[in-house]
């Protein structure tokens, strides 16, 4: 048998013998946390019964009325099909250790662990292939949402912090993605746009990546406008090319000459390329969210995977996810202002700032000493302390 299924068990068969259990497991464990629907109803309705002040919810060991058995599995029946008072006596059975309750309740929170966050990281995945098709980013931006939310849950029940721990080892590799027509179509536009006015790059490079573009070649092109950009040389074809060629992009195959003086054709379009820029920026988070559910989704299922570290791995997993929608917002409202900085004399003390000072001022070089004169015992002191 599974040995999550048996936790469930002796869960419940712990419940039924001591009733008193359910103080250290109710504030923590849900009965959605079962993965058998009838270990749902049972401890849901031991759950209802103690919230109603049955008699056997305050019984001690060794006492607990039949009632409190039978009741339970009443009350478990308006909640599914199938529970009998014959089952409830088989999970007593499979109780080894009654005040063992709490060690079992965390393996089945365990498990609902691993099971909510691969649902979870599905759900996230079928959105954003959903908004790749529609062309939006909305039901991605929920999902994602909720599955943070769940995370930050699923911690506190655990009793960890919900902050994100880098996996031990490397990441799934990154799933082979096809670019859509579409989406190459306004990467292309954008980067003509650039070359026609190059001014245009100061109002997107703060929040535009290379690495937003899905064609690779294109990533390269947008690489070699900025570099000519911020250097203030002159951006046309010709500049452009010799760029890509510098960098190599023509030699790794990535892109041909023919392709960048296509793509770079200023006479092609005339348009504004933060509109452009903000479909390529929309349409990475969403190819951003298929990743880190994917990567999530792995994580969860690796049984092997204590918790608390997969609550932990799949929080980075969404550290790109959420670094790329900071920049979609920024596109789309502008930069957030500047928190004020608290005084200098706050931040450092007087004897940090002039340590610092001291480490900055340029060194003396000074006459030897002959080894014949003495020197004070005062001067001795101040030449250790002055920097040689």
């Amino acid at each position: 048998m599974n040995p999550l299924v048996r936790a469930e068990q002796a869960v419940l068969g712990a419940v039924f013998l001591d009733p008193s259990q359910l103080e250290r497991l109710s504030p923590w464990l849900r009965p959605e946390h079962f993965y058998r629907p009838a270990h749902q109803a049972l401890y849901g309705a031991a759950l209802a019964l103690r919230e109603r002040g049955h008699p056997g919810s305050t019984a001690a060991t060794g006492s607990v009325p039949v009632s409190w058995v039978a009741d339970a599995v009443t009350e478990a029946g308006t909640r599914t099909r199938g529970v009998t008072a014959s089952y409830a006596h088989q999970l007593v059975a499979a109780c080894p250790r009654p005040e063992h309750a709490s060690v079992y309740g965390r393996m089945v929170l365990e498990g609902a662990i691993h099971r909510t966050v691969a649902e979870h990281a599905v759900r996230l995945h079928q959105a954003a292939r959903a908004d790749t098709v529609r062309g939006s980013i909305e039901e991605t931006l929920l999902r994602a949402d909720a599955l943070a939310g769940v995370l930050a849950d699923l911690a506190r029940r655990w009793g960890t912090d919900p902050r994100p721990v880098p996996p031990p080892v490397a990441p799934v590799p990154r799933a082979t993605t096809v670019v859509d027509g579409d989406l190459l179509a306004d990467e292309e536009f954008l980067l003509a746009c650039l070359t026609a006015r190059p001014d245009q790059l100061d109002a997107v490079v703060g929040w535009l990546r290379p690495s937003d573009f899905g064609d690779p070649g294109h990533q390269q092109l947008y690489r070699a406008l900025g570099a000519l950009h911020h250097r203030g040389e002159p951006v046309d074809q010709l500049t452009v090319l010799w760029e890509v060629q510098r960098r190599g992009a023509l030699t790794s195959g990535a892109l041909d000459a023919e392709r960048v003086l296509t793509v770079c054709d200023p006479l092609a379009l005339a348009g504004s390329a933060e509109h452009f820029g903000e479909q390529v920026i929309a349409t990475a988070l969403v190819r951003t969210a298929t990743e880190s559910a994917r990567q999530i989704r792995a994580l969860a299922e690796d049984a092997a995977l204590p918790a608390g570290r997969l609550i932990g791995h799949a929080l980075h997993a969404l550290g790109p996810l959420d670094e790329i929608r900071q920049r979609w917002h920024t596109a789309r409202t502008g930069p957030a202002p500047d928190k004020p900085q608290p005084p200098t004399a706050a931040r450092s003390s007087p004897g940090r700032a002039e340590a610092a000072r001291a480490r900055s001022r340029p060194r003396r070089t000074s006459a030897p000493t002959p080894a014949a004169a003495p020197v004070p015992a005062a001067s001795a002191r101040t030449s250790r302390r002055s920097p040689a």
